[in-house]
């Protein structure tokens, strides 16, 4: 066990130095793999992976990721293991950070990871809960800066639900010193309490979605409903109905403005489909810079900050 054990379970469980080392690092790190120039600090190393939530992007950019920083992961399924049986995770915790160097979860409740972590000898990364999904929006930020430069002073509109992705990108603001405008429905506001924020002084709520994208540099959005909230979705298509991200918001944005989307996305719902494959758009990069950052952050965890 590391003497200065990290987790990062929220956003804010980084400082801003640290996460502009993770963002130097994602620089180098893709670059060596542009230029196809192994790298293997994590030679040895193994990734427990932990699923209660399916996945496409968090389960490929990990397991790859680590493949290619020379380590090796493992893939666990809570339908397949004893926490699908009841085992408590408290004592899952104590058994499986014996057995590897770092722990990925993929849950529902935050708590979940939290009591996880507590009990874990090793660093546990969240790949998203009902609350937060910090990988994603540490790849979504690295993009913006890779695309437009530095982060700080900058606006971002949100538009749609005050889900994990909307909870991380205000926690974000804080940290990084930036400005998130956010629309959504009545009824789906930001709680800014279960979103771990310190104030209001980093955001702002706008009842026009149209207001929320005026002159923002990064225009960005989620699905209308997501995993674990299936039940609403015939509520939500409703509700939603005026949320959807078009070519007239993306026009009151910025005129570089970028537009982001954590995928899947539905086209036609929570964006028009010029919207997200048109000129604005990089969600194609911000898909594959979950890999280079998830590497940044798995080689700080492990090896504390890497200077080459």
């Amino acid at each position: 066990m590391l003497a200065s054990m990290k987790h990062f379970l929220q956003f804010k469980d980084l400082t801003r130095a640290e996460l502009e080392h993770l963002f130097l690092r994602t620089r180098v790190i893709k670059e060596r793999f542009k230029r196809y120039q192994p790298y293997h600090p994590l030679a040895d190393r193994t990734l427990a992976m932990i699923f209660e939530k399916s996945s496409t992007r968090t389960r490929l950019s990990f397991e790859a990721g680590m493949h290619q920083m020379g380590g090796s992961a493992i893939y666990l399924n809570t339908r397949d293991t004893q926490l699908g049986r009841g085992e408590p995770v408290e004592d899952a915790a104590e058994v499986i950070s014996r057995m590897v160097d770092v722990v990925m979860i993929r849950t529902f409740e935050q708590e979940i990871i939290e009591r996880f972590a507590a009990h874990s000898r090793v660093p546990v990364i969240n790949g998203l809960t009902n609350e937060y999904h910090p990988c994603q929006i540490l790849a979504d930020i690295f993009t913006y800066i890779e695309q437009r430069g530095p982060i700080q002073g900058k606006t971002v509109a949100w538009v749609g639900d005050s889900n994990n992705m909307c909870n991380t990108w205000l926690q974000a603001a804080e940290v990084l010193d930036f400005n998130v405008h956010v629309s959504t429905p009545p009824g789906y506001e930001v709680e800014p309490e279960r979103a771990g924020l310190l104030s209001t002084a980093h955001y702002e709520e706008f009842l026009d979605p149209m207001d929320a994208c005026r002159d923002a540099h990064l225009v960005t959005t989620d699905v209308w409903t997501s995993m674990g909230f299936e039940s609403e979705n015939a509520e939500r298509m409703t509700a939603f109905a005026d949320w959807q991200v078009d070519s007239e918001m993306m026009a009151a944005a910025a005129k570089d403005a970028l537009f982001m989307h954590c995928l899947p996305a539905h086209r036609g719902e929570e964006v028009a489909a010029d919207v997200i494959d048109g000129t604005h758009s990089v969600v194609w990069d911000e898909a594959e810079n979950r890999l280079h950052v998830q590497k940044a952050l798995l080689e700080y965890l492990l090896l504390g900050q890497v200077e080459d």
